[in-house]
């Protein structure tokens, strides 16, 4: 559903545009209580529109109405403004955001912008540029409020007020000494309830054993440990303990939505999208979709073999009755294989389960598919009861013996199996979702029937 768009202003806008009425943008966009609102009424503005309003505004209003605006629009106004202008106002955009801006366009514009950018600016985006886009490097912000810890309560709220403006959070003051080693962590809030003491320094209530994060740490570790501490921010810091930025938890709300978003795509047998679906080409969801569909295919070929190689003695048998049984037995081993990979693979998200668990999983998983199987196994006589009441073969013995006992069978190796190959990948480096639940399935498809053809050419010739 394409979504809508507010036009209450739009013609006003656009007149005030024509006119050049540059005080009759600046007050709008001062006039709302907040500036997603700002950017919501621009919505059906182009990007080259947008752009002429900001420039009306006072930089922070600039700044923060922007970063509401689409992403597209965000690039697209970038690209398309003079770079001299494009230069100054990276300079005061939040350090993650501008490097992922300058990311999305292309090599010549970016390079122009760079260039007019001041020279502390230019390094800053160099430094953060390195690292690669899924670590912690990527989306911190070097913006970060600095105290030493031989000041008093009172001079530490001044040091901070200097540097208010500039932060991204100024919530949390992280003690430095001259070399910038994060020394501790003051909160704003602990800092206003010291100024009555003034004999104290800044050393003797700040906490000292802080939580820290390296800048080569996937940023999905920084997310846990934002989740796991309750803490608004996590400070960045080197080898040497140098404090060289903080995630803050809009940043981690980021990454959770998208590597949620990534995760159910893999889920569904979809590569990652990296855009919206939208505006993704058709041939680049064509592609995505259809290596995952031809894979998939190819598993089916595998099941159709298998099915094929006992066909023969199935048929010799006269015991055709039991492909009757055939969807009903793989649907409950995919099930439990499904069921098991998806508990895996979040638990491993959200790290209450580890590589190294393996063990401890794979004996949770026997029980736990050894009591499924039963359940399952219990229904299984019933419905082959009913089954033999209704038909004259086979007779009910063989029924009640064969498919309860594949199905405790085929619930128990499902289980194991939907378990233990996300624990592999992510012992091997490779991103656990990959076992998505299509190809979970299609695994399981072929075990299934295996199991169960052998488990019926076993005990026939003993029911007999």
């Amino acid at each position: 559903m394409t979504p809508m768009i507010n036009t209450l202003y739009l013609p006003e806008l656009r007149e005030m545009l024509a006119n050049n009425d540059k005080q009759g943008l600046k007050e709008f966009c001062e006039a709302l209580h907040h500036p997603y609102q700002t950017a919501e009424f621009m919505e059906g503005l182009t990007a080259e529109e947008c752009w002429a309003i900001l420039r009306c505004a006072d930089m922070s209003d600039r700044v923060d109405i922007f970063l509401y605006l689409p992403w597209e629009k965000q690039v697209e106004a970038l690209e398309k403004s003079d770079p001299k202008e494009a230069g100054e106002f990276i300079a005061f955009l939040p350090p993650d955001d501008r490097v992922d801006l300058l990311n999305e366009l292309p090599d010549e514009v970016a390079e122009k912008i760079m260039q007019m950018t001041p020279e502390e600016d230019r390094h800053d985006i160099q430094r953060l540029s390195q690292y690669d886009e899924n670590t912690v490097g990527a989306i911190m912000t070097t913006a970060v409020a600095k105290i030493t810890e031989n000041l008093t309560p009172r001079e530490a709220v001044e040091a901070a007020k200097k540097q208010a403006e500039e932060m991204e959070t100024i919530y949390y003051l992280y003690v430095v000494d001259e070399e910038d080693h994060l020394r501790g962590l003051l909160t704003f809030r602990e800092l206003i309830c010291s100024l009555g003491k003034p004999d104290i320094k800044v050393s003797d209530i700040m906490e000292r054993n802080l939580i820290t994060i390296k800048p080569t740490e996937d940023r999905e570790e920084a997310s846990m440990l934002v989740a796991k501490y309750d803490v608004l921010a996590l400070p960045v810091v080197d080898d040497e303990y140098h404090l060289i930025g903080i995630i803050t938890h809009d940043d981690v709300m980021d990454v959770v939505m998208d590597e949620a978003e990534e995760d159910a795509q893999i889920a569904a047998g979809v590569s990652p999208l990296e855009g919206d679906y939208l505006d993704s080409p058709i041939h680049t969801i064509v592609w995505k979709r259809g290596m995952w569909l031809v894979i998939l295919f190819i598993g089916a070929f595998l099941t159709a073999f298998t099915i094929s190689h006992y066909d023969e003695q199935v048929e010799i048998s006269g015991l055709d009755w039991l492909f009757i049984f055939l969807p009903m037995i793989v649907s409950a081993g995919g099930n439990s294989g499904n069921q098991s990979a998806t508990l895996i693979i979040t638990s491993l998200t959200n790290g209450s389960v580890h590589p190294s668990d393996v063990m401890r999983v794979f004996r949770r998983e026997i029980l736990i598919g050894l009591s499924l199987g039963c359940i399952l196994g219990l229904v299984g006589i019933g419905y082959s009861l009913g089954f033999s009441w209704m038909n004259s073969e086979p007779p009910w013995y063989e029924v009640c013996v064969i498919l309860p006992s594949t199905l405790i069978l085929v619930v128990l190796c499902g289980s194991i199996i939907g378990a233990m190959l996300p624990l592999f990948f992510s012992k091997v480096g490779l991103d656990p979702a990959l076992m998505s639940n299509p190809f979970v399935a299609g695994i399981i498809d072929v075990m299934g029937i295996v199991i169960y053809l052998h488990v019926a050419l076993f005990f026939l010739p003993l029911l007999h």
